[in-house]
């Protein structure tokens, strides 16, 4: 080892051990992945000690796949599509925090809902599609790592917390109803390319420490020898406070790769595993964030996650023109959630007063503070004693308490093999043709239970022996209470594809392909075995070919005009499959019921534009328009505060888009801008208690009518991005970007026409628009060793991504509260108010990064 490769090995122990339990500052070297990209290569036997360069090289990309797996690249200009790229150096530079974080500040038509405001779970939308981790929210993109699907198939939700930011070598955003990347695939796919050691040579090591206590130490190492063999390890401990009250979270990755190269042949093993801890106290009702930005409306609200991955890929190529590439894959998820929430069916409940004898009774159980002659629900804060007196007298405690412990386990096995073989006849006619086929399979385990209890002051709940179990927990409504969920679900999935590019004399590409998809869902209910009434179990099956075709033009070498159609389509899930009958309607996400069956979502996909470069600029205009049939949405039923998912007529995501790309000197920038206009297009009645214009009115339990043109609630009409990356002297450079987006309609409020009065609605129903600025700096103090820091949120604005209208249990003091309206015609008007998804205020975070 050399004196100076010694000399940084000690630097690096010395900073370990000064940030041993995550302490102040950290280190990080790293050399870019160019998976599919050009970048300047060190000549044939430099010598290794060399340091590679302060700032990571420029790269172009050259090719994009267009299926999971790699086979067939194509050149951008011969995509029918605005397709947008980045390499791992970019993820880096940006100083997001994972790589939702990322696509959120540079890709264009993407945005944020921060339904649970953890920032390892956010519900990521491209063009009014989503991909989030919440159980029941309806998925439009498919997401792929190295050739592996990523929606997990109970819910086909994405954790994003089980991708690691430090291993990814390459992103891809297709847009549009690509089939070729299967189910889910309704607005568009994201697949991830990781790093290897042939790419990403050398030892990075990074840490960091900033606001809210949070802290992070990273590494990745990689290497290759002569003989082919190559290897990649990256590993990520993160712990912070969370800014919101009580809102810890601790994530911890580990990814490897190992493999073999030659020139026509590749093979590797990765694998990953992930072990997580976050707590995401969502939506708070807009009087307390008045008040205090950082509180939350009741807790706990916790998910731990832990997920073992391994993913054994191959490639070869028989000749110049045919080759063939595939994977198997396993992956393993065990997920926990445990939450903390008011119980709606309290908020209607009389106050229960004890007599002496109840009163003497409960006292010598340890319990006491009843209230006094003449207190009633309008004056007596936190009223635990009524939740204990209603479960010791067994009387209707699930209506009595006003706290509910949901918890939640979710195991699930996921599996799978595909392949494909590429003929390329570029020599003759110009023509490209990739054959392929895949399984994927999935053992899910899904159980669910409540426990009774009460609010605290700080509205923490502390939980009884009592259960909505159909015994412990009394009657609701005349019926035992009993919410719990025992649910097997086999989910198998076989598709065969097909893709044909052809390239006319270099101007014209002309792109075909199809995808045959055939879904099997099988529902075990462990409860209520047999299928008969208000059973889970089931037996579905859904197939689908889904087209597509497109055709690009280039007239001149700096200019590219594309048009292309495609379809795409989603089988309904276990959860939506649970609930769907309407003779049987559930209160989700607390209960499931029958499962009749659902049709399949469809999207049908038209997009044309125009790209182009001149000199050191690109830039690209567009309009895209996707309508949905079938779309599956969340009804109310006759039986009040019940619903169930159905069929919905149709939606439209429709827009504009348009991008500029720089870069000259010392200075890269990009803008970009989106439209997008999302709208119901069939007439439909949904649940509308929160909203003002529901057909009960004053607070009470009701409907609201979907016309077609509303618009869809957490979707944004225009978004607006933009930064520049600056190399202000020769050791310091300076990112900034802005993220803007317009106001959004509130989920509850899809007539778009809810108005608040003060008393029984309060709160708008809609977000304000929103500007935010982050900065981002970084200082060579030699060739190796680098400061870093990032300030978001540098103007401490205060803003929210998504809002929702519902019912509150607190006085305006902060105190729960039953009946606090007078009654309208026997029923007790609840207040509705608007929950709001409040944005991180000015944080920041400093470190350092070290490269070998």
């Amino acid at each position: 080892m050399t004196r100076c490769a010694l000399e940084r090995v000690a630097a690096v122990t010395r900073m370990v051990v000064t940030i041993a339990g995550f302490g102040v500052l950290g280190v990080v070297c790293q050399r870019p992945v160019a998976v599919h990209a050009a970048q300047a290569q060190p000549a044939q036997g430099a010598p290794a000690q060399n340091p590679p360069p302060a700032d990571p090289p420029v790269f172009k990309v050259e090719v994009i796949e267009t299926t999971p797996l790699p086979g067939l690249g194509l050149k951008p200009e011969q995509l029918p599509a605005p397709v947008q790229t980045a390499v791992g150096a970019d993820v880096e530079a940006s100083g997001a925090l994972d790589l939702s974080d990322f696509l959120n500040r540079r890709f264009n038509g993407v945005f944020v809902n921060e339904m649970q405001n953890n920032p390892f779970q956010p519900d990521l939308n491209y063009r009014g599609y989503t991909a989030s981790p919440l159980l029941g929210t309806p998925q439009g993109l498919s997401i792929y790592m190295d050739g592996v699907r990523m929606n997990q198939p109970f819910g086909d939700v994405v954790s994003w917390d089980l991708i690691p930011r430090m291993a990814i070598g390459s992103a891809t955003l297709m847009p549009g109803s690509n089939p070729l990347f299967g189910l889910n695939t309704l607005g568009g796919a994201l697949s991830i390319e990781t790093k290897d050691g042939r790419t990403s040579p050398g030892t990075t090591v990074r840490a960091i420490y900033g606001s809210n206590v949070r802290r992070a130490v990273e590494f990745e190492h990689g290497g290759s020898r002569a003989s082919g063999v190559h290897w990649y390890v990256a590993g990520n401990l993160f712990a912070e406070d969370g800014w919101r009250e009580d809102s810890p979270s601790n994530v911890g990755q580990l990814f490897g790769k190992l493999g073999w190269h030659r020139t026509d042949a590749e093979t590797s093993l990765s694998v990953g595993y992930a072990d997580t801890s976050l707590t995401g106290n969502g939506l708070q009702e807009q009087r307390f964030l008045d008040r205090d930005f950082a509180s939350v409306y009741t807790k706990p609200d916790d998910t731990d996650n832990r997920a073992t991955f391994l993913n054994l890929t191959t490639r070869h190529d028989w000749s110049t023109t045919l080759g063939f590439s595939g994977n198997v894959y396993y992956r393993d998820i065990r997920t926990n959630t445990f939450n903390g929430d008011i119980n709606d069916d309290s908020l209607v409940q009389s106050v229960y007063q004890p007599n002496a004898a109840e009163q003497a009774a409960l006292t010598a159980a340890g319990y006491t503070g009843f209230p006094a002659s003449g207190e009633t629900a309008l004056n007596t804060p936190f009223p635990s004693w009524r939740c204990i007196a209603n479960i010791l007298r067994q009387d209707e405690p699930g209506e009595k308490c006003n706290g509910l412990l949901n918890r939640s386990r979710t195991t699930q096995h996921d599996f799978g093999l595909s392949g494909q073989v590429t003929w390329r006849d570029w020599l003759r006619g110009g023509n490209a043709l990739t054959v392929g086929g895949g399984y994927d399979g999935g053992r899910s385990a899904f159980n669910q239970s409540t426990q009774l209890g009460y609010l605290n002051p700080d509205r923490s709940l502390t939980g009884l022996a009592a259960f909505a179990d159909g015994a412990t927990g009394g009657d609701v409504n005349g019926e035992p209470y009993d919410n719990r969920v025992t649910l097997d679900g086999h989910v198998d999935t076989g598709s065969v594809f097909a893709s044909d590019v052809i390239a006319i004399r270099d101007v014209w590409s002309i792109s075909l392909s199809a995808r045959f998809n055939r879904t099997r869902i099988s529902n075990l209910d462990r409860l209520n075995p047999g299928g008969g009434s208000g059973s889970l179990d089931g037996e579905h099956a859904f197939s689908r070919v889904n087209p597509a075709a497109g055709v690009t033009f280039s007239p001149k070498r700096d200019l590219n005009l594309y048009a292309g159609y495609s379809e795409g389509s989603r089988a309904p899930t276990s959860i939506e499959l649970g609930c769907a009958d309407p003779n049987q309607p559930c209160r989700l996400p607390n209960a499931l019921a029958g499962d009749p069956r659902l049709d399949q979502v469809v999207t049908r996909t038209v997009e044309a534009g125009v790209r182009g470069t001149r000199g050191a600029v690109s830039w690209n205009a567009g309009v895209f328009h996707a309508d949905n049939s079938a779309d599956i949405l969340f009804v109310a039923s006759e039986q009040t505060g019940f619903g169930y998912f159905k069929n919905f007529g149709k939606t439209r995501r429709q827009g504009l888009e348009l991008g500029v790309n720089a870069r000259k000197g010392r200075f890269t920038a990009g803008a970009g801008y989106t439209w997008l206009d999302a709208t119901f297009q069939s007439e439909e009645t949904i649940d509308g208690t929160g909203n003002s214009t529901n057909d009960a009115g004053r607070g009470l339990e009701g409907t609201i009518d979907i016309a077609p043109g509303d618009r869809i609630p957490l979707i944004p009409r225009q978004l607006f991005k933009a930064f520049v990356d600056v190399r202000i002297m020769p050791k310091l450079s300076v990112d900034i970007d802005l993220i803007a987006a317009a106001g959004v309609f509130a989920r509850g409020n899809e007539n778009n026409a809810h108005a608040p009065d003060n008393a029984y609605y309060l709160g708008p129903g809609s977000t304000p628009a929103y500007g935010i600025v982050n900065i981002g700096a970084r200082y060579d103090l030699n060739g190796w060793w680098q400061l870093i820091a990032q300030f978001n949120n540098v103007f401490d604005r205060q803003y929210y991504t998504a809002a929702q209208l519902q019912g509150t249990g607190y006085t305006s003091t902060g105190n729960f509260i039953a009946r606090p309206l007078p009654a309208i015609s026997g029923q007790f008007p609840v207040p509705q108010a608007t929950f709001y998804a409040p944005g991180a205020p000015a944080t920041y975070w400093i470190g350092t990064r070290v490269r070998f």
